[in-house]
């Protein structure tokens, strides 16, 4: 029984990472999608769990074989996502859920339709600004250049199946939790996972 692909995305600011933390926590038929970088490892990173760290040559040799289904450039550093293990985790049942950016989202979605794909928004403009500065790490220029990113991030949120307000954390999590949950539902998953009670039930 194949398993289903998630992805999430938001912008900067948004807490996507906090609600797929929890949302792993809570879920735990999904795994977390674990990219190729060629930047190095920050303090406390570890290899493998975080990301795995490899030098450009590798990065490049497995781009030349087609083996990431989404990769992108970003500040100089390359990313991307292994095609071969998502593929093989979810013919093993396993549901994946993939923490990417809108680029990589489109670049997913023309490989693999069915994905499910989510875009977290914040409950607003104000709100968002206030969360990058309350994180007391970045200068006003790297906010103000994060909040011009953030609202690109969000002018591409309505080509996402789903949108979900992280407005109250529980409330966004139980929205992230049903809708990991409904995509077990749909018909042709469960027709095929519970084809012998439906065979009983006609006979």
């Amino acid at each position: 029984m194949p398993g289903q692909l998630v992805i999430v995305t938001a912008p900067s600011g948004a807490g996507k990472s906090s609600l797929v933390k929890a949302l792993l926590e809570r879920d735990p038929a999904i795994r977390l999608s674990v990219s190729y970088t060629t930047r190095p490892p920050r303090t406390g990173e570890v290899d493998g769990v975080h990301y795995h760290f490899v030098s450009r040559e590798d990065f490049q040799a497995r781009l030349d074989r087609g083996e990431f289904l989404e990769s992108a450039e970003v500040y100089g550093n390359y990313y991307g996502t292994s095609q071969p293990w998502i593929e093989a985790e979810m013919a093993g049942g396993r549901d994946i859920l993939l923490e990417i950016d809108w680029q990589g989202a489109a670049q997913v979605r023309r490989l693999m339709p069915e994905a499910r794909s989510i875009f977290i928004l914040p409950p607003s403009i104000a709100e968002l600004r206030r969360r990058l500065e309350g994180r007391g790490t970045d200068s006003a220029e790297v906010i103000a250049r994060r909040m011009a990113a953030a609202r690109e991030d969000i002018s591409h949120a309505l080509a996402f199946d789903y949108l979900v307000v992280n407005d109250r954390f529980e409330e966004a999590l139980a929205d992230l939790l049903a809708i990991t949950r409904a995509g077990r539902l749909v018909t042709d998953s469960q027709s095929r996972r519970h084809a012998r009670l439906l065979e009983s039930l006609l006979a």
